[in-house]
Parts: structure tokens; C-alpha cells; sequence
């Protein structure tokens, strides 16, 4: 039989009743240097518009006869004492001089867990494989919360919620300005290992250390930094997405897919490209054709995060930094170009982005934000995809309880222009190395047939080509 390459997954429309039972400042069990009146430098990979966002993120966790601890009391107590040493997440944030963000310590500090419970079970729920909007109700929110706030709130707000069956799920909400996604497995992961073990584990010991990467006196900007620019958007793409009230989709994809992906990807004897490029390409192509962009000569842009740690070739970081350390890469292409091109040439332009995040670049980028400060995320004419295959947003969260049986993002409709690569949580690694993915995408509801056809490439010659191999 057949291998399936990529199927399309569905998730049930639910009204989730929540109550909330409590809510409680957890602040660090001892001593730090976080007192009233310090503040910490931020750098400007921190600083960054896109990263002045909270990462909404949950965890599914169902019953089991061997649950010994409660759950609520060991999670608190368990983040109390991971945050003597994480204790900038129990700061706050606030802006100084021309609008540069700083972490400072006041009166009123802490982390914020919300306890809650809900009369349904997680067998209501349905597939927890995948990403639902409905699940919203479970990472809180403040009444009347303005969206991107950041300034004077909590860095870490955690829902723990309580299902009739026993199972629970934490719903995560962490300031993006304080870790990215490794450095968030880093923190995750020791707060777990602490509940787990009932004693404070931290591997390796976090390290704060925002001044590596202080801008250059002065600053020096070798690069054009189009992933900053404004565009004015001449294109159809933004207005339809927006207008059409977008629905979220989402598809496993099997690693045998990926891997002829990739060889199609790369037929014009370039360098060697990665999966990602091949599938960020596929992804972006499709995307575009769907939505019947207009006009065919206006030029698009896809941005993706590179995580810089490996190209720091001068001054390498400390273990156990956490902080951001991701430049924004830009492929650009013409609406005509991702249309009627090749996969292959859209994967080059894919692959040069990625490729040319060097150290340098990261240098420069820190330069940029310096001398411009950009105060608005820009959506002209982009799609932005974000990968999580290589977190280990899994193995890093058994509190005690085991492995989630989902962890990662619920709903991606409140930012439409924005895809992600998530990893499966049973998914076997393939020979290849490529682990099955489910990626969750936005469309408006006319475009999603389309959509799904062309990711399958049904119809296509690479479609019959591919349909051929797999028999």
C-alpha cells in the first residue's frame, strides 16, 4: 500500500465552558537579584517588533490511575523555585529612551497561575493531534486586554485546567522579549524536571548575559533589512485575507513526502537544500496560487526565523543562554514568479535566504533596530512561516504526568499571514531523517479547496510524477 503523503485533518467545533477557580502571583521561593528598583537590559534581537508578543502554547495531559501529586500545588510550587534562577520571568517590562524595552523589578511581581476547571472531558474534545481554535478558553487572557500587549503584564501566565476525567492541560502564554523558541524549551524543560523530581533541576544553568549583543558604537547596517521595510501592499493578497475572515487549516505531512519534496526542490544542481526550504517553497507557492493573487508582476515576501546560534563563529554564547537569538530571513519573488515557476527556483530563493544569515548579518540586524527602531509589524504582500519541528516542545514538558498528548499553538486566525511546521507527537522518524509534520495554515473558506489540492499537487505534472513513485 501506498505511503499517505499528506492528509488533510479535521478539528471539531466546540464550546468549552470554563470556570475560574483561582488565580495567583507565583513569585521565586528565595533570594535573587531581581529587587525592587533593578531593572535588565534587553538586547535588540529581544527588542525586535516581532518579538513584542506573548507565544500562546498548550498542553494536553489525559488521566491516568498512577497520578499521585496534585497538580495545581506541584506546578506552583515547582515554578516558585525554577524562578530563583529564572527570575526575570518574574519581572515586568516597560519602555525607556526612544522606546527600547528593559526588564525591571517592582512592587508587584511575579509569575501568574490561573487554576480552572471544566465539566467536560478530554474525550469531548476530539483528535488532540490537531491545533483547534476552540481551545482558546484554556490560556487566559484579561478581560479587555488590548492585543500585543506587553508593557506591565505578567512574562509567564499559566492556566492550569482541570477536565471531569482527570486530565488536565496548562495553557502557556510567554513573553516572546524574554526567550525564543530553544530558550523557551530550556525554561519549559526545567520547570518540568522540578516538578518531576520535587527538587530545583536546571540543565544547564540559565544564563541571562542581553550585552553580547549590544549594537556597535556607532552602528554599522550592511544590509537592506527588507524584512523590516513597509511595503505598501499592491497586492490582492492582505485585503482578501483579512476581509474574508480567515479559517485555519491543518495537514499531517508524511516524511516521504517531505524527502521527494526535496528532491524536487533541488533538480537545478544547486547546493544541497534542507527540507524546510523544499517545504516553506511548496507551502508559499501554493499559498499564493490559491488566493489568485493580483497583480502577477507585484513582489511577495516569505520571512522565516534562522536560529544565529551556530553562526556565531567569533564569540561563542554561554550554555544556558535563553534569550533571542533568531535573525528574520526575506525570500522575495513576483506573484508571476511563485505561479509559473518551478518548484526548484522558488526553493533556491528559499534556501539563499536562509544561507545568508551569517554572523554579520545578525550584527547587522542588531544595528538596524538600533538606528530605526521599527514600532509596527508589517503585513504587506508576506506570508511568514514558523518552525517548530525541531523543539522539543515534547520530551521538555513531563511534569510528572508523562509526555503531552498535544503541545504546541491553538489558533493562528488572529495573525492569518502566518504558517506553521509543527512537530507530530507519536510521529517515528524516518530514514531520511525528517519526522512527520502538521502544518496550520489561514484562508478565506473560497480558497481552501484550492488550497488543499494544489499542496497535494493534484492535477500537476510533479502530482503525476510523484503519484507514479509512490506505487
Amino acid at each position: 500500500m501506498a505511503p499517505l503523503w499528506v492528509q488533510e485533518l479535521h478539528f471539531p467545533h466546540l464550546n468549552i465552558p470554563i470556570n475560574i477557580d483561582s488565580m495567583v502571583s507565583v513569585v521565586p521561593s528565595g533570594p535573587t537579584p531581581g529587587a525592587p528598583g533593578k531593572t535588565l537590559y534587553l538586547s535588540n534581537l529581544d527588542d525586535m517588533i516581532g518579538a513584542r508578543v506573548f507565544t500562546p502554547t498548550i498542553y494536553f495531559y489525559p488521566s491516568k490511575s498512577d497520578y499521585h501529586k496534585p497538580v495545581m500545588s506541584t506546578l506552583r510550587r515547582a515554578l516558585s523555585s525554577v524562578l530563583v534562577p529564572y527570575y526575570p520571568l518574574s519581572g515586568r517590562l516597560r519602555e525607556t529612551q526612544n522606546g527600547k524595552l528593559e526588564v525591571f523589578f517592582g512592587p508587584e511581581q511575579g509569575a501568574l497561575m490561573v487554576e480552572a476547571h471544566t465539566e467536560m472531558s478530554l474525550a469531548d474534545l476530539g483528535d488532540l493531534a490537531v491545533p483547534n481554535p476552540a481551545w482558546t478558553p484554556l490560556i487566559f487572557r484579561f478581560q479587555n486586554e488590548e492585543p500585543y500587549k506587553i508593557l506591565d503584564m505578567p512574562l509567564l501566565i499559566a492556566q492550569v485546567t482541570l477536565f471531569s476525567c482527570g486530565g488536565f492541560s496548562i495553557g502557556l502564554r510567554l513573553c516572546h522579549c524574554i526567550c525564543d523558541g530553544l530558550g523557551a524549551m530550556q525554561f519549559i524543560s526545567a520547570w518540568a524536571a522540578t516538578a518531576k523530581a520535587g527538587r530545583l533541576i536546571t540543565k544547564p544553568e540559565p544564563c541571562w548575559d542581553r550585552e553580547f549583543f549590544q549594537p556597535r558604537d556607532p552602528p554599522l547596517v550592511k544590509f537592506p533589512h527588507i524584512e523590516f521595510m513597509r511595503i505598501d501592499d499592491g497586492s490582492s493578497l492582505t485585503t482578501s485575507l483579512w476581509q474574508a475572515k480567515p479559517i485555519q487549516k491543518c495537514y499531517r505531512i508524511g516524511h516521504e513526502f517531505q524527502a521527494w519534496l526535496k528532491t524536487v526542490g533541488q533538480q537545478d544542481k544547486m547546493s544541497t537544500c534542507t527540507t524546510f526550504d523544499a517545504m516553506a517553497a511548496h507551502i508559499w507557492r501554493s499559498w499564493v496560487k490559491a488566493l489568485d493573487v493580483k497583480p502577477l508582476d507585484y513582489e511577495l515576501r516569505l520571512t522565516f526565523s534562522v536560529n544565529a546560534r551556530p553562526k556565531l563563529k567569533n564569540r561563542a554564547l554561554k550554555d544556558g543562554f535563553y534569550g533571542n537569538v533568531v535573525c528574520v530571513a526575506c525570500a522575495t519573488s513576483t506573484v508571476s514568479e511563485l505561479v509559473y515557476g518551478s518548484l526548484s527556483q522558488t526553493t533556491k530563493s528559499v534556501r539563499e535566504a536562509r544561507v545568508g544569515v551569517s554572523e554579520e548579518y545578525l550584527r547587522s540586524t542588531v544595528d538596524y533596530v538600533e538606528v530605526n527602531r521599527p514600532r509596527k509589524l508589517e503585513f504587506g504582500g508576506k506570508l511568514t512561516i514558523t518552525q517548530w519541528t525541531r523543539f522539543s516542545i515534547y520530551e521538555s514538558a513531563d511534569f510528572g504526568w508523562g509526555r503531552p498528548s498535544y503541545a504546541g499553538p491553538i489558533d493562528l486566525t488572529p495573525t492569518p499571514q502566518v504558517c506553521v511546521f509543527l512537530p507530530e507527537g507519536e510521529a517515528d522518524r524516518g530514514g531520511s531523517g525528517t519526522i512527520t509534520m502538521v502544518v496550520c495554515i489561514c484562508l478565506p473558506e473560497s480558497a481552501a479547496h484550492k488550497f488543499t489540492e494544489l499542496l497535494c499537487l493534484m492535477g500537476s505534472t510533479e502530482g503525476k510524477t510523484a503519484n507514479a513513485l509512490k506505487q
